[in-house]
């Protein structure tokens, strides 16, 4: 009697049943499967993690897999390898880690394959038909002249009847073919391969023999970086070897896909949340199946279910979206570094602007640096014209625009180019205050203000999505003068046109693209030069390429300059190098005009000389000199719940946990401390926090299992290293 057995984890996320269970195998089983299995009292889900020829236990009071769900094992190898590490590394379960790899809807069995039956000439298809059967007839005659039609669309013109009774009779047969629901079937084209300059064959060649996994490729925008990037994919799929492609936001996924669809064909599959259940399903299985050899999407593409990788690449690497701000809290880089290392292959980080860790790992010899200090046209970088706001405001305007961004506007209008407005927030305004009481208007479930959205005419939270009547009076003192402050993507294009009645404004942020591709809608619109002026949030200040783009316009550079976070001067560098460089991408000289109240700030004069190297220089010194990340390392404990008191209970068991950890190792602690979350309440959720900055990595493990220990039904604690949001 076969004893083999299988060890299954169950797809339930929680600590207590965190662990491997074992069953007795059923024919079909391979590890990697997706199982149902007896559990208890009910019959749950499972994943196959090995199979072993004899169990440790007694085999006859095991319990048997009740069936396999699919066809192929829906993990790899590689997967089930990686699971225990990442499990590990960020403390949490491993059903939690294992559901990254799938389709949320393929999990929970909500979508399928989809097929489609065809009508094909069966073996009687030459019988005789009756002259009075006149609907068969013309069917069978339709059916053979065409050789292969849609069953429904056959019985749509014939009559189901009919074709029935020609099927019966052998004269046609049914076939079932496999339908892709393929995303963006608009996007591709013909194949643009393009002959590499001297730097950047280099810069290939530096990455192919370097002996190092981690690649920098630290490129002024405009340099060439993409061509790159695709070189080596068109290297790695002639080994015979699959890619993986991730950019930051989905906004640009579409434009990437473009070019991977020109350059490779089918070959490149989307994996990113804004597809439907049926595409991200379809694209997921051409992966897994291997039809498809490139994986292309935003954080989540990082768990492709791909094997012999032989590149991996992260497009603007400094981007805060790359880190999983929900449980399991992962860096995409990370987890890329650490299939790279699976795979032996090369993991090529690219940015203009790389976040201060990166470089300086690179500077310290951990990465390859490879650099791209020119632009690929050879032009310079656009130049910047700095506005003193403050001047404007004397001068009595109290407009959204300074002057000079006016005239440059005209100009860049009369010349038939096209323009961009960066705007770091959305909506009307951003809240809405009585100027009698000082009242502001606030969401009920998060303690945050909320936003006017003129053309709804209502009030949002841009944190929970809740819409509210527009007040007419103050509820506070019933005061009617109520004033917006602030200045939101509504109101500048208010703005622009009345300034400029006859342009063709464009706006994109998150409230015009929530519709299904309402990002590539708006960007093929403005690629197709159907619009002269694009106003636009966070979404349109990176990786965009528009040649007829001759100006970019940002109107409130230093906004992010005030946030309390310890890397709000690298985020604000970043944002203005990163908006400049869509300017002047083609054969024009760019210009950029940037919009300040602080125009004697240093952050701005190193971003208006694009001097990356100076902006390193004293953001290192600063950080090293105060103990801030990567010299220290910011852990904060977050407790979220219903009740406030049963919460602030939580938060008191885990600092009482932690103080002890504190008390007995304070040399390792550079700060320890107690407080409310900035934000108090978020969806409903009151927050509650521990924040710590400690001198190296030795203490978080028992942090976390201190800390982690507290969560129960009514609150949930969790831990976040470096978080990219301290709000």
């Amino acid at each position: 009697m076969e004893k083999r057995t299988a060890e299954v984890i169950v797809d339930i996320a929680h600590s207590e049943v965190d662990r491997i269970f074992e069953y007795r195998t059923i024919d079909g089983v391979e590890e990697g499967s997706r199982v149902k299995v007896p559990f208890g009292n009910r019959v749950v889900d499972g994943f196959v993690m090995r199979l072993k020829e004899e169990s440790d236990y007694d085999f006859t009071k095991l319990k048997s897999i009740l069936s396999v769900v699919d066809e192929i094992p829906a993990l790899c190898g590689e997967c089930l390898s990686l699971v225990f590490e990442i499990s590990a590394r960020y403390h949490c379960p491993k059903a939690l880690v294992l559901r990254l790899f799938l389709p949320g809807e393929m999990r929970k069995g909500a979508v399928r394959e989809l097929y489609k039956t065809y009508v094909v000439p069966g073996q009687n298809c030459d019988m005789p038909i009756s002259a009075r059967a006149k609907s068969r007839a013309a069917a069978l005659q339709e059916v053979k002249e065409k050789g292969r039609i849609g069953y429904t669309e056959l019985c749509a013109a014939f009559g189901r009847g009919a074709v029935a009774a020609l099927v019966e009779a052998d004269a046609l047969s049914l076939v079932k073919e496999r339908i892709n629901r393929s995303p963006y079937k608009q996007v591709g084209g013909a194949s643009a391969v393009h002959d590499l300059t001297a730097a950047q064959q280099s810069a290939v060649e530096k990455i192919k023999s370097s002996d190092k996994t981690v690649q920098l490729l630290h490129g002024v925008t405009g340099s060439g970086k993409t061509e790159i990037y695709l070189t080596l994919i068109a290297k790695t799929l002639s080994e015979g070897k699959n890619a993986i492609f991730l950019v930051p936001e989905i906004s640009l996924t579409p434009q990437m896909l473009s070019q991977l669809r020109a350059r490779f064909g089918s070959a490149a599959a989307i994996m990113h949340s804004g597809l439907s259940a049926g595409e991200k399903f379809d694209e997921w299985w051409r992966l897994r199946t291997g039809e498809a050899k490139i994986a292309i999407g935003a954080r989540s593409a990082v768990f492709a279910p791909m094997e012999n990788l032989g590149v991996i690449v992260i497009d603007e690497e400094h981007d805060g979206s790359y880190f999983s701000e929900s449980n399991p809290r992962y860096s995409a880089a990370e987890v890329a570094k650490l299939r790279a290392e699976r795979n032996g292959c090369k993991l090529v980080l690219g940015s203009a602007t790389p976040s201060v860790e990166t470089y300086l790992k690179a500077q310290e010899g951990e990465y390859e640096l490879i650099s791209l200090p020119e632009r690929i046209n050879r032009k310079p970088m656009p130049e910047i014209i700095m506005a003193d706001m403050r001047r404007e405001v004397r001068r009595g305007n109290n407009s959204a625009f300074s002057a000079v961004l006016r005239d440059e506007l005209s100009d860049c209008l009369a010349a038939g180019k096209q323009a961009i407005l960066f705007l770091n927030r959305r909506g009307f305004a951003q809240s809405v205050v009585c100027r009698e009481c000082g009242y502001v208007a606030k969401c009920e479930s998060c303690d945050v203000s909320l936003t006017y959205h003129s053309e709804e005419n209502c009030l949002k939270c841009h944190y929970c999505g809740a819409q509210y009547k527009m007040l007419r009076a103050c509820p506070e003192c019933g005061g009617v003068h109520l004033s917006y402050t602030g200045t939101g993507t509504q109101k500048v294009v208010g703005e622009l046109k009345k300034i400029f009645p006859e342009a063709r404004i464009l706006r994109m942020d998150n409230d015009t693209t929530s519709g299904k591709d309402g990002h590539f809608k708006i960007l093929k619109k403005f690629a197709d030069r159907e619009a002269d002026i694009l106003v636009g949030t966070q979404m349109i200040a990176k990786g965009h390429d528009f040649p007829a783009v001759t100006l970019v316009g940002i109107l409130d550079a230093d906004m992010s300059l005030h946030f309390s976070d310890y890397r709000s001067n690298e985020r604000t560098f970043q944002l203005i190098t990163q908006v400049a460089g869509r300017s002047g991408r083609a054969d024009e000289q760019g210009k950029v005009v940037l919009q300040t109240y602080d125009p004697a700030n240093y952050i701005l004069r190193f971003a208006t000389s694009y001097d990356y190297e100076g902006f390193f220089k004293h953001e290192v010194s600063l950080r090293k000199s105060t103990a801030f990340p990567p010299f220290a390392k910011i852990v904060r404990v977050m407790v979220t719940g219903g009740e406030d008191d049963k919460t602030l209970e939580t938060l008191k068991n885990v600092y009482f946990a932690l103080t002890e950890l504190y008390e007995a190792n304070k040399s390792e602690f550079l700060f320890f401390n107690k407080m409310k979350s900035p934000i108090k309440r978020l969806q409903n959720k009151f927050r509650y926090q521990v924040l710590m900055r400690i001198k190296n990595n030795s203490l978080l493990p028992e942090i976390y299992e201190r800390a982690l220990k507290f969560t129960t039904r009514d609150t949930l604690v969790y831990v976040e290293e470096n978080p990219a949001n301290l709000s």
